[in-house]
């Protein structure tokens, strides 16, 4: 009699590979490695820069550049030039009134007609003043004045001439003083001649004089206002 066969256990094929070798769990990660301290230093350098980026709004900036503030001359320089061109014209009216008051004196000093004369003067010193004496104004320049209007057009001038200079600029500020002394000639010259008496010799040879101080402070506004132009 044969002995009993002995079955052979033969493994199968069938069993994966994953029985035997279990996944590995995803490693811890170390915090001292490379890869983790640049991560660590990428993230506090982000923290820095958003707090930085949060702080720009609260630094000081700069004032905002205009075109004469920022050091280009090209602009200014072009402006200097333009007014250097049309000076004729911002000169007319220092010109015309030069021409009214020189009129006035030889006026008062030919005597020919005393009353008449005078009255002519008085009127031609008003047109010089182009609206410089206030007591000299008529109601819509008085009007205009007392709404922050500008009338007085020797002003007017001087403020177009220096408009490229500081307000602390030396030119400006002997061109300021010479308006100021031209105002006071002509408000002088205006109570001269309102008070005087055509019928007397000293009376019309003071209306003279103070005729020839205003033509010598108009003189002088002129000159200021070249030197603001820089004629």
């Amino acid at each position: 009699m044969s002995p009993p066969s002995i079955p052979t256990l033969i493994p199968s094929t069938t069993v994966t590979t994953t029985a035997l070798f279990p996944p590995k769990s995803p490693p811890l990660s170390n915090p001292n490695h490379p890869s983790s301290l640049l991560t660590r230093r990428d993230a506090a350098a982000g923290v820095i820069l958003t707090s930085i980026a949060s702080l720009i709004p609260f630094l000081p900036q700069p004032p905002v550049a205009t075109a004469f503030s920022i050091g280009i001359s090209g602009p200014k320089d072009w402006l200097r030039d333009q007014k250097k061109k049309a000076a004729k014209y911002l000169l007319a009216p220092i010109d015309a009134s030069r021409n009214s008051l020189q009129s006035a004196y030889l006026l008062i000093s030919s005597g020919t007609s005393p009353e008449k004369d005078l009255e002519e003067v008085g009127r031609l010193v008003i047109s010089a003043a182009r609206d410089c004496i206030p007591q000299e104004r008529n109601s819509i320049v008085t009007f205009q004045s007392n709404t922050g209007v500008e009338v007085c057009t020797f002003k007017l001038v001087l403020k177009n001439a220096a408009s490229l200079l500081d307000d602390k600029d030396p030119i400006k500020l002997e061109a300021d003083a010479k308006l100021s002394d031209l105002e006071r000639s002509f408000s002088s010259l205006n109570s001269v001649a309102n008070g005087s008496a055509p019928q007397l010799e000293s009376d019309r040879q003071k209306v003279a004089d103070a005729l020839m101080d205003t033509i010598s402070s108009l003189n002088n506004f002129e000159q200021g206002i070249k030197d603001c132009l820089e004629l």
